[in-house]
């Protein structure tokens, strides 16, 4: 029942990463830490972030940032591990502005 919703809220909504050509997506699929961190942008302020989350959780997405939250072998993180050893301090999140969306796409 709250898919449903979901799907219905996407309908009359458009999520702030849907450009209608899937340019976006490989920010939202890649291994870089601010290609990661600037899709973590755009959805901060899209109205779908909720549902989206849920949707990905729901549907056991495996690998992505989804509704703002980097998801790794299904598992919501906080960080992408990078390699080598593991810091002994822990690293500040990084932060970055979104990527410049086109105008006709801006909400």
């Amino acid at each position: 029942m709250e898919h449903t919703t979901v799907i219905t809220e996407r309908i009359t909504t458009r999520a702030r990463c849907a450009d209608g050509t899937g340019r976006l997506a490989n920010l939202f699929f890649s291994d870089d830490a601010h290609d990661l961190a600037r899709a973590k942008a755009i959805c901060r302020r899209c109205v779908l972030a909720e549902g989206c989350l849920a949707g990905a959780l729901e549907r056991a997405e495996h690998y992505g940032v989804w509704g703002g939250v980097l998801i790794m072998e299904g598992v919501i993180v906080e960080d992408r591990p990078r390699r080598g050893r593991p810091p002994r301090e822990p690293r500040a999140e990084l932060v970055v502005d979104e990527v410049p969306l086109p105008p006709h796409l801006v909400a």
